[in-house]
């Protein structure tokens, strides 16, 4: 189909201080004021904080319908007189008083969230600096002071270029497409905008660098040998751990058990493994293999061919980045679970796939009472996920959704490039057809199956064909898949009540996760990077996506939960401020309530005035 419009100019990343300003206005503005708190006209949102009786100010490039806005600039103050002038201020500052109005609020004090605030400002700042040195012009591979190749064992990680490969328009496949997933996993650079504290990491920056996606890092793992009987497996099938055993060769006697090298540096002083490896029980055969890349997670790892989850005993924005005991059985307990389920679904929705996690190994040593030792047991655990080659159709380029979605030019496969020159009419059909792979789906395995996917951003990989139109959405990380007790009563029976509970939602909660992962943190991303390049589609997009639900709802004999959605209930907003302020599981997170787009228009077209 021939081009429209001329192609947009790239909105340009912001810098460190704006998008961490922009991030923590987002969060104010979704779960800390009502609506008599927010002005929206001449191109600028005034907040008021109401404990703190503070106005901000930002300009506006983009107002949105759910209160997405897109903002531009630094953040400005007006403090107590009413005509005072306002005064630009940094985010420090605008930390500062979101801590106040905290305190206020809430009636309780959090000592470490400026802290976390802080260390996420480092973290952006470092990645958009390796970035503006990579994409600058004459720019080397090694430009951003890393060495590509070398010795891994002294190396310890590698600094790759960014890849520049997009799915373009009506060209060629450029480069590999495996690369140019690979790009999109490291490309999120800014992270969550509606977390305070996206980028948080509780780890010192030298080792964050090392590690991080976002820095293009690569690195060996680190191998342990071990014998047999010290070691805790489970598979779904034959062959699924055969991902860890071909990470090296393990001497006869023993079976390798790969670490995440910084959970190693973590762990290896542990008094319990160093007494094994001295009694050879445990062989340290050291960082080895091929290099890994790291994906949007941190912690799980793409081998070239399959996935690796690994634990990680860092606080990454709310939660300690561990496999517990009872995720590394209930990820092989759900992908025995799911099997018919997943193979229904296949048949409903072809072009949908979920990825499987058959298998998890971990280090079993016993401790003082002679069960092994659960800081070796949960610490070295490993989950197995299949890869994507299994489930990409050939001529298609897998890239990961939240990198599709991105605002800014920071990785390949954003709207903005898959939809370049594109006018209105085309980019309607492209959100058409990303919401028909995308939502029935969903729908079909909570109210069919009782099956709660988390479809979120980081969640969902979409494979892309030539002409830039996604072709198959692929869901991942069985973590935040669950089941709703009345329909799998009898499986959740069979596993031991510390694996079964924690694979469970009731049904409010499952349907309040599938509504915010589907509609709020996923489809208004993408329809936002698709209204940046059309503004005035964009309640033609919402009425795209309510089109979508309503065939879904009448294939699945129209729920009441869909009826009320397309009737005009509100959305659910998952509060990762609060969340973050009260130092709560993500699994006990609450929800804020935003009006509904998905409604019919209204007669006047008011963006975000509930």
């Amino acid at each position: 189909m021939p081009s429209t419009t001329t192609p947009r100019t790239p909105v340009q990343p912001p810098t460190a201080d704006e998008a961490v300003g922009h991030t923590l206005l987002n969060c104010l503005l979704r779960e800390a004021t009502a609506p008599e708190d927010r002005t929206l006209a001449d191109g600028r949102l005034v907040l008021r904080l109401p404990h703190h009786d503070t106005l901000l100010r930002v300009r506006v490039r983009r107002a949105s319908l759910l209160g997405a806005h897109r903002f531009t600039g630094p953040v400005s103050i007006r403090e107590s007189l009413p005509d005072g002038a306002w005064a630009t201020i940094g985010w420090q500052r605008l930390a500062e008083l979101v801590h106040a109005e905290l305190s206020l609020r809430t009636g309780t004090e959090n000592d470490e969230f400026l802290d976390q605030v802080a260390d996420g400002h480092r973290a952006v700042a470092s990645a958009l600096g390796r970035w503006a040195t990579l994409t600058a012009p004459g720019a080397t591979p090694d430009s951003a002071g890393g060495p590509v190749d070398g010795d891994a064992r002294s190396v310890g990680h590698e600094r790759p270029a960014v890849t520049a490969a997009t799915h373009s328009r009506g060209a060629d496949r450029p480069g590999d497409p495996l690369a140019a997933y690979l790009a999109s996993e490291q490309s999120l650079l800014l992270g969550h905008r509606f977390h305070p504290t996206p980028k948080a990491h509780g780890a010192d920056p030298d080792a964050w660098t090392a590690y991080a996606p976002e820095e293009g890092a690569r690195f060996p793992l680190h191998l342990l040998a071990v014998r047999e009987r010290f070691l805790a497996e489970e598979t779904a099938e034959p062959g699924g751990a055969a991902a860890l055993d071909r990470t090296g060769e393990a001497p006869p006697g023993y079976r390798l058990l790969p670490a995440h090298p910084w959970q190693y540096r973590l762990l290896g002083d542990h008094p319990a493994l160093r007494a094994a490896v001295a009694r050879r029980d445990v062989l340290d055969l050291g960082p080895a293999g091929a290099p890994v890349t790291p994906t949007a997670s941190v912690r799980t790892v793409h081998d070239g061919h399959a996935f690796l989850k690994f634990s990680l005993d860092v606080r990454i924005t709310n939660c300690l980045r561990k496999n517990a005991s009872y995720e590394l059985a209930g990820a092989v307990a759900l992908t025995r679970l799911l099997a018919p389920v997943l193979a229904d679904l296949a048949r409903r929705h072809p072009f949908a796939a979920v990825l499987r996690e058959p298998a998890y190994r971990t280090l079993a040593l016993p401790g003082a009472d002679g069960r092994p030792d659960r800081t070796l047991l949960e610490g070295f655990g490993v989950i197995v996920r299949e890869g994507l080659a299994p489930h990409t159709p050939a001529g298609t380029t897998p890239l990961l959704a939240a990198a599709v979605a991105d605002e800014y030019p920071l990785g390949p496969g954003r709207v903005s490039a898959l939809l370049a020159g594109a006018g209105p009419d085309e980019a309607a059909e492209w959100w058409r057809r990303y919401t028909t792979l995308l939502v029935p789906p969903v729908l079909t395995a909570f109210f069919r199956h009782g099956v709660v996917l988390e479809p979120h951003l980081q969640n969902v990989v979409v494979c892309v064909g030539r002409e830039g139109f996604v072709e198959r959405v692929l869901f991942r990380d069985l973590e935040g898949t669950k089941l709703l007790p009345d329909h799998h009563a009898a499986a959740l029976r069979t596993l031991p009540r510390e694996v079964a509970e924690p694979l469970t939602y009731d049904r409010q909660r499952g349907w309040d996760r599938v509504v915010y992962c589907l509609f709020v943190n996923h489809l208004a991303e993408v329809l936002a990077a698709v209204a940046d390049l059309h503004p005035e589609t964009e309640q033609a997009l919402w009425q795209q996506a309510r089109a979508t639900v309503q065939l879904s709802a009448e294939a699945l004999g129209r729920p009441r939960q869909l009826q009320a959605l397309l009737a005009g209930a509100p959305l659910p907003a998952k509060t990762n401020l609060l969340t973050r302020w009260r130092r709560s599981a993500d699994r006990d997170a609450g929800y804020v309530r935003l009006p509904s787009p998905l409604t019919v228009p209204p007669s006047t077209d008011r963006p975000y005035a509930p």
